[in-house]
């Protein structure tokens, strides 16, 4: 029996070494002396070749059992060099958390195990949550730190091509397919194209913008981001200490092109991608490119990211007698600046980040603005609340802090977020109230659980308040709800008590469709079916189709936040590149090879 009492980093040794040892054995009732009835075991990649979590002790033991006999997992030891074992307290629960690293038959990992006594066991620590991560594939380690290429091509042959001259070709595909293509240029395109950079995998970025970061570039001209630098570092190149807490969006659009120089990555402007076609029997897909000139190129690779965002075509509602109306009508993709409505009227429809971020650029430009909400909104300050999801990235390492936001399994890290909502709840009790008072329609997520998951099912749905809110209450920014207009005229919108709302310009700050939209229109029916809902939970504790096998051979999925496409990303591009040398599936002839076997959670 394990002994609370002993130091915490033993304890949690000593359960890993006799998990080492009931990963060998055939009966899953051995497990019962490790896990908690109601625990969880998140898996990415690293036994089971997908990203899944499994809930309950029969559950994990059962496939624990099976997957164990294939991966052939070992070598479980606390790691070295990262966080030591510590209790602290996770979901309202306190733990001990350990991180640990391992090893399979074809790669290493990392992990994070969470104990706490059961009661019904006699206090014997058995785990809460369990993370299994793959972190690399032997053979193919990134070259990096001390294994870094020493540039021997060009620097010892003088009459060679140079460095720049290598780039030149390496960008250019003149004689040849990148092996992955990735469409569109912004964090998640940057983030996979960098991974794949380091294992050594051909790989183009395209994307239809003129200038690498024109898509955040161009967004409305006040935009920030809404969380802090010490979360949105990009994979190898964190930002300079000496930056803003938080980042405008020009000194972030000017970092992507500077990233895409120091990072080497190939990177064609000013080129849309007009839709492609998977061939079964070549597994290679044929895809139109349309280049700034005009003209096209087709190319075959054998993967396309699709990195485009959470989503990717403006939801343009079909708002009856909206056409009567006789100004500028926008949707809020298109906005830019609220110099050019000095003095003028405006609505803006929509109470997301966007719409809000939009009527105060407009109210601070001298315009009269009405905002108008169509349906609850989640509102927090940007500070503390909005921020309290972030605690962890206040102290301690990245690579740690990347590892944890991995390990929690939805179910528990609902539970966190219900917490954390109920503290911003009290801390913006005075904005909460005020908002109340004039009308404003709140609500908290399904279930109470924040804005965090309103992100994760929806893309938006939410404010982090920088102001806005505080005009609302005052009266500065009106207010009106959208079930009380009648119509639309060719100057506003006629409420149901006969008033008009007048307006010079209606800005649609509607969101966006999701990105199953964008599949089809490029990929056709066919795909986009087989492939189905693209972000969300659906049944499952993951997000459908996001960083893993779709199940569309080839066709993958990477979107999110900064911190979300920096952690993913790794995990993204293990899977191609274990694709790409037969590890995973059947493409090159190898020694000895790793056969795959599909389980039951393959595209959740």
């Amino acid at each position: 029996m394990l002994d609370r009492t002993k130091d915490i980093a033993t304890s949690a040794q000593a359960w890993l070494d006799e998990f080492e040892r009931t990963l060998g054995m055939p009966d899953p009732a051995a497990f019962d002396r490790l896990f908690l009835s109601d625990s969880f075991w998140r898996d990415v990649l690293a036994l089971s070749w997908n990203l899944q979590t499994l809930a309950g002790r029969d559950t994990i033991a059962q496939e624990l059992t099976t997957l164990a006999l294939r991966a052939a997992p070992a070598n479980f030891k606390i790691a070295p060099n990262r966080a030591a074992p510590r209790w602290v307290t996770r979901a309202g629960i306190n733990i001990i958390e350990a991180i640990f690293s391992f090893e399979t038959a074809i790669g290493r990992g990392s992990g994070i195990l969470r104990l706490v006594p059961d009661a019904a066991d006699g206090d014997r620590l058995k785990a809460w949550t369990l993370l299994t991560a793959l972190d690399e594939l032997k053979g193919f380690e990134e070259q990096l730190g001390t294994s870094r290429p020493r540039g021997q091509a060009y620097s010892r042959d003088f009459r060679g091509p140079n460095w720049l001259d290598l780039r030149n070709a390496s960008r250019d595909y003149s004689d040849r397919d990148p092996a992955v293509l990735v469409v569109g240029g912004g964090q998640a395109g940057l983030a996979i194209a960098a991974r794949l950079k380091q294992l050594q995998v051909d790989t183009l970025i395209v994307d239809r913008e003129a200038r690498i970061g024109d898509n955040w570039r161009k967004r409305y001209h006040a935009l920030t981001l809404h969380n802090q630098v010490q979360v949105n570092h990009m994979p190898y190149m964190p930002f300079p200490p000496s930056w803003p807490t938080y980042i405008p969006k020009d000194k972030l659009a000017n970092w992507f092109e500077a990233y895409v120089d120091a990072m080497e990555l190939n990177f064609w402007t000013g080129t849309e991608f007009e839709g492609g076609a998977f061939d079964e029997a070549t597994r290679r897909w044929t895809v139109t490119l349309r280049r700034a000139d005009g003209s096209q190129r087709t190319m075959h690779p054998r993967h396309v990211v699709m990195g485009t965002g959470v989503s990717g075509i403006a939801n343009v509602p079909d708002i009856p007698t909206l056409n009567n109306f006789k100004g500028t009508l926008l949707h809020s993709s298109r906005y830019e600046d609220g110099e050019n409505w000095t003095g003028k009227r405006a609505i803006v429809i929509g109470t997301g980040n966007s719409g809000h971020d939009i009527a105060q650029d407009l109210y601070s430009s001298g315009a009269g603005v009405t905002l108008v909400q169509r349906s609850p909104t989640l509102v927090t300050n940007i500070e503390p609340s909005a921020q309290l999801a972030y605690a962890t990235y206040n102290e301690g390492t990245l690579e740690d802090n990347d590892l944890i936001a991995t390990s929690m399994p939805t179910p528990r890290a609902k539970k966190t977020h219900v917490m954390l909502t109920e503290q911003s709840k009290e801390f913006d009790k005075e904005l909460l109230d005020g908002l109340r008072n004039v009308g404003f329609k709140l609500d908290f997520g399904e279930a109470g659980t924040g804005w965090q998951f309103k992100y994760l099912t929806r893309g938006g749905g939410y404010y982090f308040n920088v102001g806005c809110s505080n005009l609302i209450v005052e009266g500065a920014i009106k207010l009106r709800q959208f079930d009380h207009i009648e119509s639309f005229a060719a100057d506003g919108a006629r409420m149901k008590d006969g008033t008009i709302v007048p307006a010079d310009l209606i800005v649609l700050s509607t969101g966006y469709k999701p990105q199953e939209y964008l599949v089809r229109k490029l990929f056709g029916d066919a795909v986009a079916d087989r492939v189905g809902p693209v972000w969300g939970f659906g049944d499952g504790f993951e997000l459908r189709n996001m960083y893993a096998r779709t199940k569309q051979p080839g066709l993958w999925f990477i979107a999110g936040s900064l911190a979300q496409c920096r952690i993913n990303s790794k995990y993204l591009a293990l899977q191609i590149k274990a694709i790409e040398e037969g590890i995973l599936g059947v493409r090159r002839a190898r020694p000895e090879p790793f056969v795959e076997t599909v389980s039951h959670h393959d595209g959740e």
